[in-house]
């Protein structure tokens, strides 16, 4: 089971990098927030000093059509802000 799905690059997500120095990432809907905070410590080799996390609910859409009432939805998400330990910085744009 893969903990982080992938950092989050928005305009939002890097003012709050520049302003607090957290960092978003999607991460998966099961995992807790000691499993985020080993996962990026691994991934990342940083020290962790908070980790917060919001969870998104389905959104569900439909429409009608010739076959009748389409309904869809969208993947349930879990984001995870971490804030690392003064002096820590994680380079996301960084190619391995």
């Amino acid at each position: 089971m893969s903990i982080i799905i992938k950092p989050v690059i928005s305009e939002k997500a890097n003012y709050l990098t520049d302003l607090r120095g957290t960092y978003s990432f999607l991460v998966n809907p099961k995992s807790n927030k000691i499993q985020i905070k080993k996962a990026v410590e691994a991934a990342y080799g940083v020290k962790v000093a908070d980790v917060n996390t919001m969870i998104y609910a389905p959104k569900v859409s439909s429409k009608y059509t010739k076959k009748g009432l389409q309904v869809g939805k969208t993947n349930k998400l879990k984001k995870a802000v971490i804030k690392l330990a003064e002096g820590e910085v994680i380079d996301i744009f960084a190619v391995n």
